[in-house]
Order: structure tokens, then sequence, then C-alpha cells
């Protein structure tokens, strides 16, 4: 679907804080839509596999649809599948096209173990989550805690790759779900004037600008590197989806606009893909801005600019 510039402006102009509420409202019933497809495939299998590309939301959106899992009576565990990387081997790693160590590469998780621990999940046994230290790229030899589903409850497998045939093959009974920020927003001659790529990249840019004191020009320059492993390894699985999770809000481009523009106005005309930076800099000051008081604290916006809930 695609949302109307004319429309938002004119929300967040007239009435801010019910526009904001009126969105998270609907973006509610599409959380209670999915725990209810959930709940009723729990008989068949206690694992979900919940994937989507990067800025998607699939943290918050996971940590919601576990929230109303449990007013419903199932106990939800959420699991990270970053957990599940190998150690990095410059022998045994998955390469790109230019001899690179392939990053979002699926064959960088351990999908042997994953396989073997859902399988196990199902039957009842514990299982013990690996755990990855990114910092040193490696496996660590500490495990978390240990992982036992009891009759009324289900893990929520997070991950980039948690769609895959290599895993969906081996676990048909598993409820998917696809999500990712997918409206564009147009003008009133029907002409996009702001992508869904466009507001995952502008997520992801200060969420880690954020979380990570990462400066603009390093988000951009893995931009490529994550677009590429989508378009290979992401968006081929989507179908495999029982349900696609559209997670962009109408009125997110005009909350996390102070935020994001001045980042962009940060790099410099000769980096790479900066045409693209370039239209979401021609497009920012269409919109209104949304005070960031208005922005509920359980809103999925909060896992990018923070001050939520859900903030590890």
């Amino acid at each position: 679907m695609a949302y109307s510039l004319k429309d938002i402006n004119q929300a967040v102009r007239s009435d801010p804080k019910g526009y904001v509420e009126a969105c998270d409202a609907e973006f509610a019933k599409k959380i209670d839509r999915a725990a209810q497809k959930i709940a009723e495939n729990h008989v068949n299998s206690r694992i979900v596999l919940l994937s989507g590309p990067s800025g998607s939301g699939k943290t918050t959106t996971s940590k919601k649809i576990q929230a109303r899992l449990e007013e419903m009576g199932i106990k939800a565990h959420a699991v990270s599948m970053d957990n599940y990387f190998q150690t990095v081997d410059p022998e045994t790693s998955p390469r790109n096209r230019d001899g690179l160590i392939d990053y979002e590469s699926p064959f960088c998780l351990d999908m042997d173990l994953l396989n073997r621990h859902f399988k196990m999940l199902d039957r009842g046994e514990t299982i013990h989550i690996p755990k990855f230290e990114f910092a040193r790229q490696m496996r660590s030899a500490i495990h978390s805690n240990p992982l036992h589903l009891g009759k009324d409850e289900i893990a929520i497998f997070e991950g980039i790759h948690a769609l895959n045939d290599i895993i969906t093959g081996k676990n048909p009974k598993a409820f998917k779900l696809y999500i990712s920020a997918r409206s564009n927003v147009t003008d009133e001659n029907g002409q996009a004037v702001f992508k869904g790529t466009w507001l995952r990249l502008a997520r992801r840019t200060v969420r880690d600008a954020k979380f990570r004191a990462w400066e603009p020009q390093v988000t951009m320059k893995m931009w490529s590197s994550v677009r590429r492993g989508e378009k290979l390894y992401i968006s081929p699985f989507k179908d495999n989806a029982d349900i696609m999770f559209d997670s962009s809000l109408p009125y997110e481009i005009s909350a996390i606009k102070p935020f994001a523009l001045p980042l962009f106005q940060q790099l410099k005309p000769d980096m790479e893909r900066y045409e693209e930076i370039g239209h979401l800099l021609g497009a920012y000051p269409l919109f209104e801005t949304l005070e960031e008081s208005y922005i509920a604290p359980d809103s999925l916006i909060r896992e990018f600019i923070g001050g939520g809930i859900y903030d590890d």
C-alpha cells in the first residue's frame, strides 16, 4: 500500500497526538492478527520463524507479538538467530564475488545446529543456545540459559535468514512471518516521494548512530552489501511466509526526520550511492516534523531513535 503525503502532513499539523495514536492502534491490530495465527498453529509446532531485511523492526515486532501471546496464555521465548553465527574462519567462511567474506550469507550460520534445536524443542527437549561475540567474531564458550518449552510455550526465532529454504524445508509446520517496511509515500499525482527502502535506510542510519556511535559514512559503506544480501538471501524466500507483515508507520518519516536529516547532511557527494542520499535530502523538506514527545515508549520507531521500553 502507499501513504499520502498530503494526508500525513495534514494530520501532523492538525492533530499529531491523535494521529500517532490511530496509527499505533492499526499497528496493534497487525500484531494481534499475527499472534492469533501463531496461537492457532502452536499445536502443530512450537517454533515461530520471523525474518525480514535490515531496518524492518524485527526485534520490536517480535517482542510485541511475544507480549500479545502471553496475554493469550501462551508463553513465548524470543531467540535471536545471530547467536547461531559460526566463528569466522578465513579458510572456510563463504565469500562474495569480490573475494571478501560474505557476512550476509546464510552459510555464516550453523544451520545444522539450528535445525537440530528446532526438532529438539518440538519434541519437548532442552537446548542450550549458543552465544556469538561480535566483537571477537567468534562463538563464546559460555552458553546462555537452557531453553525448554512446556505445553503452552513457543520459541520465536528472529533473524534475516529465518525463512531460508534450508530451514523452512526441514520445519514445514513452523509458523513463518516476513516483516518489512514496504509502503511508499506518494504525492497527489501518485508519484512516490519516499520509498520503503529509504525508510529502512533512515531507520538503520539513525539506529547505528544512536546505539553504536557509528558515523553515517560507516552505515552507508555497508548499505550496498546489505542490499545485495537482501536480494540474494532474504527477499527470494519471503513467499515461504504464512504472513507478510508491513512494519511501516505513516507518521514515522515525520518522526525520524529530526534524527535522520542531520546525519544524511554529513555525507559527501563523492561517496558511493550518494544519488540515493540526494533523493532523501530532497524528500525530507516535504514532510512536516513530528515532535518526539508524541511517540509512545512502545512504538516500533523507538527501536531506532531510542527512549523505548524495548531498548536493551
